[in-house]
């Protein structure tokens, strides 16, 4: 089984990062620091984009560990590009290129509340209920992430 966690924090080897490797620990796992990376606003088109070699690696992981700050209330802008990005890249549906991995999600911050977790989790799980990822759940703290590793 392949693994790729996707930091969406600037920092690569911050908390985000720690909280991956809780996850993973004793896991081999590949990572994609998506601050490594060109990947533009929904919409626009340049020559230098990398929006492919991105997509190209999660196509080629079993699993894929989304990781996020709390900023803003929210995923952070890394990752919600992505998203974005992935929107106009992917076609819909169960039968598409991500469909059947698995996603877990990351997202930890200071002292975020509860309801900006939850929103966090709504978006990457409606994007695993629109592109037919299986979404394994979030884990904001590092017992929530050992809980979670049983299901890897």
């Amino acid at each position: 089984m392949s693994i790729l966690f996707v930091n969406g924090s600037p920092n690569k080897r911050g908390n985000t990062a720690r909280l991956a490797n809780t996850l993973l620990e004793g896991r081999d796992f590949n990572t994609l620091n998506l601050v490594d990376y060109r990947i533009f606003s929904y919409g626009q088109r340049f020559d230098n984009d990398q929006l492919d070699e991105v997509l190209s690696a999660m196509k080629d992981a079993d699993t894929i560990v989304m990781g996020s700050p709390v900023y803003w209330h929210n995923l952070s802008g890394a990752v919600r590009n992505l998203l974005d990005r992935l929107y106009e890249a992917l076609p819909y549906g169960r039968d598409g290129q991500l469909s059947g991995k698995k996603l877990v999600l990351l997202f930890q911050g200071a002292a975020p509340k509860p309801w900006m977790i939850e929103a966090g989790a709504y978006s990457i799980s409606k994007f695993c209920e629109v592109y037919g990822l299986e979404y394994l759940g979030v884990a904001s703290t590092k017992s929530e992430a050992k809980n979670l590793s049983r299901l890897l």
